[in-house]
């Protein structure tokens, strides 16, 4: 853990690494433990306490405070049922030290953590760079007949290859109409010759995520319809990062693409305007097609923390994905890229990777 008291009477505890010990017998088993001067070198701490020696240190130091921030997981979409070590960690200060103000640290962590600086976004781009690299490996080796674990297992491959530590989440390789399915993870269906296959995967380097989706023929030429669907889809796409600037609100921003959208499917026919027009506001027309969110936070977790209410910063990185799901075509479709928000726009920083009809069918070709 960290700990950090700025008020702290003795300036060497004011900033603080506590590390398990280093044990050469327990080394045999489980793998080296960082030694002193290592943990300094990666952290930049320069005091380091093991974790055997710190309640003698700790409470001195509490005592000497009136507030203790602690952490806690403030995730929307990750919550559970079970006592987690921090909230374990939680419950034990306060056993130990009931009179004093307890603080959430996750408040001001979440807020610094939706703000990405220039070195966290160039380690988050070689996360995106060995994701590129694998999608046009995939884009060889994808054909008629082959499995979708056969797929993952080329991206997983593909991955480690590139020192990347692996995925950055569960592959999700969708081939026919399992593309509908959001969250589909059986990965065991064969790609069959006409279908499409959406694939949402992504490198994690460094301790940063690469979120990628994209959609392409199994034959390595869309069909017609497919096409026309596929173009839709972009069209979204590209309108979805046009309004992704500081200022918006997710809310907001989500609105105008479900707008766009609608028009898109009214234009490809899969919606009339009688159904636009005595759409529930409360689940309009295009949600038939389109019933997911258009973008998340995305950093050292796919699913980052953030704000979804307030105005979104620069130097926030998300997610854009819009996506296209029609039952009665068994077809889904969805594109996403991953977007750094600047002063004045967004910076595309999977702009490299093949997006278009014509050089997704180039490069199967090859």
């Amino acid at each position: 853990m960290v700990i950090l008291f700025p008020d702290n009477p003795d300036p060497k505890f004011r900033e603080v690494l506590v590390l398990v010990r280093p044990n050469e017998l327990m080394e045999k088993w489980n793998g080296k433990r960082l030694r002193i001067k290592e943990a300094q070198a990666i952290s930049g701490i320069k005091t380091i306490v093991w974790l055997d020696s710190l309640e003698g240190l700790l409470q001195p130091w509490v005592h000497l405070a009136d507030n203790i921030y602690l952490d806690s997981n403030e995730n929307d979409r990750k919550a559970s049922l079970l006592r987690t070590r921090e909230y374990r960690f939680i419950d034990e200060m306060r056993s130990r030290y009931p009179l004093h103000n307890y603080v959430r640290a996750a408040k001001i962590l979440k807020e610094m953590r939706a703000i990405k600086t220039a070195q966290e976004v160039e380690v988050m781009q070689q996360a995106i760079d060995i994701t590129d690299n694998t999608f046009r490996r995939i884009l060889q080796f994808v054909k008629p007949g082959v499995m979708e674990y056969e797929i993952e297992a080329e991206i997983f491959h593909s991955f480690l290859s590139q020192r990347a530590t692996g995925p950055a989440y569960g592959s999700i390789i969708a081939s026919g109409d399992n593309a509908r399915i959001l969250h589909y993870v059986s990965n065991n269906a064969e790609c069959k010759d006409g279908d499409m296959i959406l694939m949402d995967f992504g490198a994690e380097y460094g301790g940063y995520c690469a979120d990628l989706s994209r959609t392409i023929p199994v034959s390595g030429k869309f069909g017609r319809r497919q096409k026309t669907v596929y173009n839709a889809c972009l069209h979204l796409h590209d309108y979805a990062k046009s309004i992704l600037k500081p200022g918006i609100s997710i809310v907001d921003y989500t609105n105008k693409v479900g707008e766009e959208a609608t028009q898109q499917f009214l234009k490809i026919g899969l919606l009339r305007k009688s159904e636009v027009k005595n759409e529930d506001s409360e689940n309009r027309a295009y949600r038939k097609y389109l019933y997911h969110g258009i973008s998340h936070h995305l950093g050292v977790d796919v699913h980052d923390l953030g704000t979804r209410t307030e105005p979104i910063k620069a130097g926030m990185v998300f997610t854009v994905e819009p996506g296209i799901y029609i039952e009665e075509e068994q077809m889904g479709v969805r594109i996403e890229n991953n977007l750094w928000i600047t002063k004045t726009g967004n910076k595309d920083l999977m702009k490299n990777i093949p997006i278009t009809v014509e050089e997704i069918e180039a490069l199967m070709k090859k």
